[in-house]
């Protein structure tokens, strides 16, 4: 018995799921190559291996005739007959001729081939058991660390791989670590094999903690229609409920915030904002600065860019450590956005609009009128001595509201008006 050919097979059927017909089948075609050179002038040379044994044959075939001309091809009735007494002259029978120290010259001639055959045996396996679970969570133990802080991660038949640039930097694993985590893809490799990629940083791990954790996600009355991450550190999650009774914020929160509390823990600790979705970004954006204050929004021409003016106690937590959140948030709207201090939005409009009052422009030195404003607030104006445009420019906001029907915010309309109409 060649017990160490067996121990192969029972190795990678067991470890690596490779069917015992599947490793034989690419064991025999590779000794085949190292039988014909070791058995030559031999025609329709084959192997077979004893798949309890793992003896190995090499079979000839020889035809049956009356007088041997070619010894290579031919064998006697008589000498056939021995291996066969059934046969006939005319029969081809198949002869034993594995060379006496064949075990070593195949080992060294098909040692590569073998390699070859079983990878790409191995990779088949892998691609039927995880091409179908791609963006499933999946659980396994850390092996190893190559390449700095790339992980091996063992999942029972095949080893993964998760590279540093798939985990957040904020977590350390060590050997013998349980870890869970997405299947993000299943790739072929360089040398003929299959790879099965993890990832703990893609968006979609956090979504799909959600739809384990959350049965209104799972059963489709809630939906994730957005989310953004930058991994480690903060998570932003849009959702919207298909079921008008049920609140889709409070259902992903929990009771007592348990739901999202798990998730948490899993993400060790990384702030995740659930936040009501909208089809408008800028109610998205809104809901998401929540409950920050948007004092006031400008959308450019070609929607892609958002500038926001909040209150200067704001500005901090609108912008975020390294600017994190107004980053997640402009993912989240789909546009680039733009935050601003209101007292750095106030100067500039002040001098802007210093700058208009000192032109040469007739039309505010005309009497006063102002689209969007009522009669009654532009009388007032006017009795107050701010009867013309260029007049109004010359004031402050603050100036405007000592007037007793004009409120400071009334004051900032009707300064943007005038402004906005002579830009």
């Amino acid at each position: 018995m060649n017990k160490d050919l067996v121990a192969i097979f029972e190795y990678l059927e067991r470890e690596k799921g490779i069917k015992r017909d599947v490793i034989i089948a690419a064991v025999e075609e590779s000794l085949r190559a190292a039988a014909r050179k070791s058995v030559k002038g031999l025609i329709n040379v084959t192997v077979h291996i004893n798949p309890k044994t793992g003896n190995i044959d090499v079979i000839a075939q020889k035809e049956v005739v009356d007088k041997v001309t070619i010894p290579d091809e031919e064998i006697t009735l008589e000498d056939a007959r021995v291996l066969n007494p059934t046969c006939e002259i005319g029969q081809w029978i198949d002869i034993s001729v594995t060379p006496q120290d064949f075990g070593r010259i195949a080992a060294q001639t098909a040692r590569q081939i073998i390699s070859q055959k079983l990878r790409s045996a191995e990779r088949d396996v892998i691609y039927e058991e995880y091409r179908h679970r791609i963006n499933e969570i999946i659980s396994g133990t850390v092996k190893r660390t190559i390449r700095g802080a790339t992980l091996i991660v063992d999942l029972g038949k095949v080893e993964a791989i998760m590279p540093d640039r798939f985990y957040p930097k904020t977590e350390k694993y060590n050997v013998g670590d349980r870890v869970q985590a997405l299947l993000l893809e299943v790739r072929d490799t360089e040398s003929g094999g299959a790879e099965v990629i993890l990832s703990r940083s893609h968006p979609e791990f956090v979504a799909q903690l959600f739809i384990q954790e959350v049965p209104e996600i799972n059963d489709g009355t809630i939906t994730i229609e957005k989310i953004v991450r930058d991994a480690g550190y903060r998570t932003k999650v849009a959702v919207r409920s298909q079921d008008p009774k049920v609140d889709p914020v409070g259902a992903c929160v929990g009771i007592r915030g348990n739901r999202v509390k798990n998730i948490i823990r899993e993400l060790n600790n990384e702030k995740i904002d659930i936040i009501p979705y909208s089809d408008d970004p800028a109610t998205l954006l809104s809901n998401a600065m929540h409950p920050l204050e948007i004092k006031k929004m400008f959308i450019s021409d070609d929607k892609t860019t958002i500038s926001i003016v909040v209150n200067d106690e704001d500005y901090p937590a609108a912008l975020g450590k390294r600017g994190m959140n107004a980053r997640l948030n402009g993912e989240l709207a789909g546009v680039e956005l733009q935050v601003q201090k209101m007292s750095q939005y106030q100067t500039a409009m002040n001098i802007e609009r210093a700058q208009i009052a000192q032109s040469e422009d007739p039309t505010l030195d005309e009497r006063l009128s102002i689209e969007g404003v009522s009669g009654m607030i532009i009388e007032s104006l006017i009795g107050a001595g701010f009867d013309t445009p260029r007049k109004v420019l010359n004031a402050t906001a603050e100036q405007l509201a000592t007037i007793p029907e004009i409120s400071l915010e009334m004051a900032d309309k009707i300064l943007e008006q005038i402004r906005k109409k002579r830009v």
